[in-house]
C-alpha cells in the first residue's frame, strides 16, 4: 500500500489532484491507515494511470469515470482506443512540426525565390519590399502562418502556375466588365468566387474576409485593367456574399 504522498510523486501529479479526485468518486483509495489516512493499491495506482491517460486525451473527468466504471466495458478495446486516437494526435502534431520546418526553411517570409526569380513570374512591376511589408503587417496571424507555409513549399513552376491563374482571372474579368455584366448575376458571382479562390491559394479566405479586403480596393487595384473595374468587383464581391447569407456592410474579418 502507498501512501497518497507517494501515490502522487509516483505518478507526477499533485496530492490536491487525489484528493479531488477521491471527493468526486473518480480514484478513491482502497485503504486507510489506522490513523485514518489514505493508502493507495497497486491496482488503485495502475486506476490512476488509466485516469492520466483519458485525460491527456480531452475526456471529462465525468466521462472517465463512465468508461472507468463500466463494468461491460473492454479493457482491451479501450486501449486500442486510446492508442489509435495517441496516433491520430501524433500525426497531427507531426505535420504541425513540419509546417513549422518548411516556415523556418523560408526565412519567415515564405517566397523561396531569388528576386530574378520574382521579377520573371510576377512582372516587372514586382517589387521584392511588398513581401516585408505584408509581413511587418500581417505576422503574427493565422492567415499570415498560412501564406508562409504554403508559399514555403512552392516551387518556382508553382509560381508560375498561380500567375497564370491570375492573369487569366484579370483578362476575364476585364471582359465581362467591358461587356456589361451586372454585379449580382451569375456571371458575376462566378467571377467573385474565382477572385476569392485565388486569395485562397495562399490562405483560407471566407467570404467576409473578401469582403473587407474589397472595402480596401484602390483605383490602383484594378483600373489598370480596366478604368472603374475596381469599383466593379467590390460591389460584385458584395453582391455575392449576400447570396451567401452575409451582409456586406456589418462583414468582419472571420
Amino acid at each position: 500500500m502507498m501512501t497518497i504522498g507517494g501515490a502522487a510523486s509516483l505518478v507526477g501529479i499533485s496530492v490536491r489532484t487525489l484528493h479531488h479526485w477521491d471527493a468526486i468518486g473518480l480514484v478513491v483509495p482502497s485503504g486507510r491507515t489506522t490513523a485514518g489516512y489514505r493508502v493507495y493499491s497497486d491496482a488503485d495506482v495502475a486506476r490512476i494511470h488509466r485516469v492520466l491517460v483519458y485525460r491527456e486525451l480531452g475526456i471529462a473527468l465525468s466521462g472517465i469515470a463512465a468508461v472507468l466504471d463500466d463494468p461491460t466495458a473492454d479493457p482491451q478495446e479501450h486501449l486500442r482506443r486510446q492508442r489509435a486516437e495517441l496516433t491520430e494526435q501524433i500525426d497531427r502534431l507531426q505535420g504541425m512540426l513540419k509546417a513549422v520546418d518548411r516556415m523556418l526553411d523560408a526565412g519567415g517570409k515564405g517566397i523561396r525565390l531569388t528576386p530574378e526569380q520574382q521579377s520573371e513570374i510576377f512582372g516587372a512591376s514586382w517589387r521584392t519590399e511588398w513581401v516585408d511589408e505584408a509581413e511587418q503587417r500581417w505576422s503574427g496571424t493565422p492567415q499570415w502562418s498560412q501564406y508562409a507555409e504554403r508559399a514555403a513549399a512552392r516551387t518556382p513552376d508553382d509560381w508560375r502556375d498561380l500567375t497564370t491563374e491570375v492573369e487569366s482571372f484579370n483578362t476575364d474579368l476585364a471582359a465581362a466588365f467591358r461587356a456589361g455584366t451586372t454585379p449580382g448575376s451569375l456571371d458575376a458571382n462566378t467571377l467573385a468566387e474565382r477572385h476569392r479562390a485565388t486569395i485562397a491559394e495562399h490562405f483560407d479566405c471566407t467570404h467576409a474576409m473578401q469582403v473587407c479586403m474589397a472595402r480596401n480596393f484602390t483605383p490602383e487595384y484594378y483600373d489598370h485593367l480596366a478604368p472603374g473595374l475596381t469599383i466593379w468587383l467590390r460591389a460584385a464581391i458584395n453582391a455575392n456574399a449576400a447570396t451567401h447569407g452575409l451582409d456586406p456592410e456589418t462583414a468582419r474579418w472571420e
